[in-house]
């Protein structure tokens, strides 16, 4: 996992009661409406609006400029996979090729719609959650093999290194990896005492710590700290300070803004905190999963620079307090973004369209290697 052993789930919030600024910048609980002293802002007025107009600007663009995908069919995050696939349509996919990335993951064979993997891997409980869904799908798959990386970070990459296809839960446009629905739609995230099984647990970047130094220092606005993960073994990993108590996603999602930062890739964490209905603060554009390009910055949620300073992180902050109708907006666009199209049956339509699309490249028929195992139901 991330080599300086630095782990957070981090969980930021600014929360309001009923979507409302408190004048003293205390946050209040859903439950505590009615102890909830609230001063009005006037968003009419002159100082707002002009020194909020590049936002709301931004905003109007990314309205005009957004076409609703189509929500039948999984087709949202159908260009996905074309986009994934473009690089190979030319030559197709030879045994060759094949071989060529064999050690950058785990291989599997679908034969005669049974399926076979290499005996050990890496990380077993991500190839669980992987298996749920191919196994649910095997009768309607054709004849195929590939290459499937449960490690955290891509493996190909355009410029330098070998050339094949591998698929991998997250990349960044710098890498041909073949992306893939994570294993922790089912099972197989880092295990927390929360959540054993696995659904997530928040890393951050180098680059992105000051913003926890600095959301650290403002206690009245934001409660951000570190929790205990797998690797942890001693306060130092979690800044010299005792590990916080776990927070469940129930917990997150009665605050009013979330903060969503990468780890060592993608974050698991993204699309369970879109579903708390709370505006999503996403820091970052560079590493994607398969969904995220149906999912847009303004519309969405509201986009941070990776290596935004504290005087940026608190005008976003700011914008959003003092224009709540917008903020409600965008946090009911993320939600039901993923809502109407990130449930099970969309995740296993995406799986179906990739398999059958990437089976129609091989150039040669798959014969079973003799050294996998087979993979049953349990």
């Amino acid at each position: 996992m991330y080599n300086i052993n630095i782990y957070l789930f981090l969980y930021v919030y600014l929360m309001q009661s009923a979507f409302n600024y408190t004048a003293a910048n205390k946050s209040c609980s859903k439950d505590e409406k009615q102890n909830c002293k609230e001063e009005k802002i006037n968003k009419y007025s002159k100082e707002v609006n002009t020194k909020y107009q590049k936002y709301l600007e931004i905003i109007r663009e990314a309205k005009e400029q957004y076409i609703p995908c189509d929500e039948s069919k999984c087709k949202c995050h159908s260009r996905v996979i074309t986009n994934d696939l473009q690089v190979f349509k030319n030559k197709g996919i030879s045994e060759k090729l094949i071989q060529t990335v064999n050690s950058k993951g785990t291989k599997y064979q679908i034969i005669q719609n049974r399926l076979y993997r290499d005996e050990n891997c890496m990380f077993p409980a991500r190839c669980s959650g992987i298996e749920h869904f191919l196994l649910d799908l095997l009768p309607s798959l054709p004849d195929m093999e590939f290459i499937l990386n449960t490690r955290d970070w891509p493996q190909i990459h355009k410029e330098y290194g070998v050339f094949g296809p591998v698929f991998s839960f997250s990349k960044t446009e710098n890498y041909h990896d073949i992306m893939y629905p994570a294993w922790s739609f089912w099972e197989g995230g880092p295990a927390i005492s929360l959540y054993p099984r696995g659904i997530e647990d928040q890393e951050l970047a180098l680059r992105e710590i000051h913003l926890y130094f600095y959301l650290e220092k403002k206690p009245e606005l934001v409660d951000a700290q570190y929790t205990k993960n797998q690797a942890w073994k001693s306060d130092a990993d979690t800044l010299h300070a005792p590990p916080a108590q776990e927070v469940s996603f129930e917990e997150h999602c009665k605050y009013k803004y979330l903060f969503n930062f990468r780890g060592v890739a993608a974050s698991f964490r993204f699309k369970h905190i879109l579903l708390c209905k709370s505006l999503v603060f996403h820091v970052g554009d560079e590493w994607l999963e398969f969904f995220y390009p149906a999912l847009k910055p303004w519309i969405h949620y509201i986009p941070v620079e990776a290596n935004a300073n504290k005087e940026k992180l608190q005008e976003l902050i700011d914008f959003a307090v003092n224009h709540d109708d917008i903020a409600h907006e965008i946090a009911q666009n993320g939600y039901s973004m993923i809502w109407n199209n990130l449930k099970m049956k969309d995740v296993s339509c995406y799986w179906s369209k990739l398999l059958k699309r990437y089976a129609k490249l091989l150039t040669y028929k798959p014969i079973l290697d003799t050294a996998l195992i087979e993979i049953k139901n349990k």
